[in-house]
C-alpha cells in the first residue's frame, strides 16, 4: 500500500493548523497501520499482575498531603460527546446528580479540595473542538475556579478519519466535521506539550498531574498519591480496582515478560482467539481505572529524549464516518490510550483503590444508579454510597438506551433501589413518583405506566 494516503492526511492536518508534533505522532501510527501493526498484546508475552500496594497503606500526614497538593494539577478528559447515550453536545454537561452536571460536581470538588487543604490546585479540562464552547460556558458561574496565569482548558488535537480501503482521509461533504476525530486520550501528553502548558505548569512549580475521565465522579484528587510519589520518587502511578464479572471486558494491567514493565491491555489489544484469557477475572484480577498520576518533570524529560513522541501503542478503531449511519463510509480511527504510558516510565507503579474511586457513567443503566438513593453528594461534592452491600444489577430495555427516552420514562425521578438486588425493565414503562423496588424486580409486558408510590417486587 502506497504512502499517498499518508501524504494526503498530513497535508490536511497541516492545512487545518494541527501542530507539527501531533502530525508526526499521527504519521507514526499511519505507518504502523500500513505495516499491519495491530498493537495486540498476546497472552504469552505477559504475566498477570498480582501483588499491588493499596492506597490505605500509603497514607501520609496532612502536612505532606498539603505540600503535594500545592504542586498538583487536576486534568479532566472532557472531549467526549456521549453519542452512544444520544447526548447532543458534551457528555459532561448532562445533569447527573441533584440537578448538577458532571462539570458542576467536578468544579465543586476542586474548590472544596482547595479550601480543605489551603492550596491552589488548578483544574484543566482537555476539551475537543466539539466540547470547548459549551463546557467553558457551564463553568462561568465558578469565577474562582481559574488559577492566576493558567487557562481552564486546553484543546486536544484532531486527525482525519481514514478510509478503511486505502487509508486516505475520508471525505464527507454532508458534514465535514465528521471527517475529523480526536486521536484518543493518549493525545493528552502531546497536547500538554504543543499548547505550552507542560512548560507553563512546571515554571509555576507544579510537579504532578492527576488525569482522569470527566464522566468518572469517583475520580477525586487524592493528595496521598502525589505525596507517596514525592516520598519514593515514583514517576507514574495508575489506579487499579479488583475486577468483577462486570469488568471482564475492561482493560487490565499485565507484566511484560521481556523486561518486567507494566503494560496496559485494552479489549482492542487482545490477540485473536484469546478473549477468554482477557476476560478471566481470576487470571487477571485488577482492572485499569484510567485514573493516572504523572510526574511532570519526568514526562518533560521523556518527551525531550524522544523528540516529543512517547511511542504509545497504536489502537485501531473501526467505525463508519457517520456513527449514526451504518451504511456510511467505513473508516479507521487511529488512537492511543493515555494509560499505555505506564510502560514508558522506569519505576511505574500500580496502586489498588476502592471501588468508590471508579463510578463512571457510560450507559443509562449507570445513570440510573448514580441518580438513585444508592448515593448522595457530600458537603465537598464527593459521591458517597448510602449502602453497605453490592450495587443492584440494572438492565434497562432499548426504550431507555438514549438519554431522551430515559428522561421521558422517569419524569419524576428514578425509583428507590436501596432494597433492590436487581432491576430488569423489559417493558416500555413510564415510572411515576416515589416508586420503590425491593428484591429482584422484573418489569415485563408492553407499554405501561407504573403509578406513583408503587412498590415493586418480583415479576411485575
Amino acid at each position: 500500500m502506497s504512502s499517498d494516503g499518508l501524504k494526503a492526511a498530513t497535508a490536511k492536518m497541516r492545512e487545518a493548523g494541527v501542530p507539527d508534533l501531533a502530525v508526526s505522532v499521527f504519521a507514526r501510527f499511519h505507518d504502523q497501520l500500513r505495516s499491519n501493526v495491530t498493537g495486540t498484546i498476546p497472552e504469552s508475552t505477559i504475566d498477570p499482575l498480582r501483588e499491588v500496594t493499596h492506597l490505605d497503606d500509603v497514607r501520609p500526614g496532612e502536612a505532606e498531603v498539603a505540600q503535594a497538593l500545592a504542586r498538583t494539577v487536576v486534568v479532566k478528559l472532557n472531549g467526549g460527546l456521549g453519542t452512544s447515550m444520544g447526548i447532543r453536545g458534551p457528555k459532561s454537561v448532562l445533569p447527573v446528580r441533584d440537578g448538577l452536571t458532571f462539570l458542576d460536581i467536578i468544579a465543586r470538588q476542586v474548590l472544596a479540595l482547595r479550601q480543605q487543604h489551603d492550596v491552589a490546585t488548578p483544574l484543566l479540562l482537555m476539551n475537543s473542538f466539539r466540547t470547548r464552547v459549551e463546557s467553558l460556558a457551564l463553568l462561568e458561574p465558578y469565577p474562582d475556579l481559574a488559577v492566576d496565569g493558567l487557562p481552564l482548558d486546553f484543546l486536544q488535537n484532531r486527525e482525519p478519519k481514514l478510509r478503511a480501503d486505502d487509508l486516505s482521509p475520508v471525505e464527507w461533504p454532508e458534514d465535514p466535521d465528521l471527517e475529523w476525530c480526536p486521536p484518543g486520550h493518549g493525545d493528552v501528553y502531546v497536547a500538554l506539550q504543543t499548547t505550552g502548558l507542560l512548560d507553563a505548569l512546571r515554571d509555576k512549580g507544579f510537579r504532578y498531574a492527576f488525569l482522569s475521565n470527566a464522566d468518572n465522579l469517583g475520580a477525586t484528587c487524592e493528595g496521598a498519591v502525589p505525596a507517596w510519589m514525592a516520598r519514593e520518587g515514583i514517576p507514574y502511578v495508575t489506579e487499579v480496582c479488583e475486577r468483577t464479572v462486570n469488568d471482564r471486558k475492561g482493560g487490565h494491567l499485565g507484566v511484560r515478560r521481556s523486561d518486567g514493565r507494566l503494560v496496559l491491555r485494552d479489549s482492542a489489544m487482545v490477540a485473536e482467539g484469546e478473549d477468554h484469557y482477557f476476560q478471566d477475572t481470576d487470571r487477571h484480577p485488577w482492572f485499569h481505572a484510567n485514573n493516572l498520576w504523572v510526574d511532570l518533570d519526568v514526562l518533560a524529560a521523556r518527551l525531550a529524549e524522544r523528540d516529543g513522541i512517547l511511542g504509545l501503542p497504536v489502537i485501531v478503531n473501526r467505525k463508519t464516518v457517520d456513527p449514526t449511519r451504518p451504511d456510511s463510509t467505513p473508516v479507521i480511527q487511529v488512537e492511543s490510550a493515555m494509560g499505555a504510558a505506564v510502560e514508558v516510565f522506569d519505576g511505574s507503579r500500580a496502586l489498588a483503590v476502592d471501588r468508590s474511586r471508579f463510578r463512571p457513567v457510560k450507559t443509562t443503566n449507570e445513570l440510573l444508579l448514580i441518580r438513585s438513593d444508592l448515593y448522595r453528594l457530600t458537603a465537598d461534592s464527593h459521591v458517597e454510597s448510602t449502602i453497605d452491600h453490592a450495587e443492584p444489577f440494572v438492565d434497562l430495555g432499548s426504550a431507555y438506551k438514549l438519554v431522551d427516552g430515559f428522561e421521558e420514562r422517569f419524569p419524576s425521578g428514578v425509583p428507590s433501589i436501596r432494597g433492590c438486588s436487581s432491576l430488569v425493565v423489559e417493558a416500555d414503562a413510564t415510572f411515576g413518583a416515589d416508586v420503590v423496588c425491593t428484591g429482584d424486580v422484573r418489569v415485563a409486558g408492553g407499554v405501561r405506566t407504573i403509578p406513583d408510590g408503587a412498590h415493586l417486587e418480583g415479576r411485575v
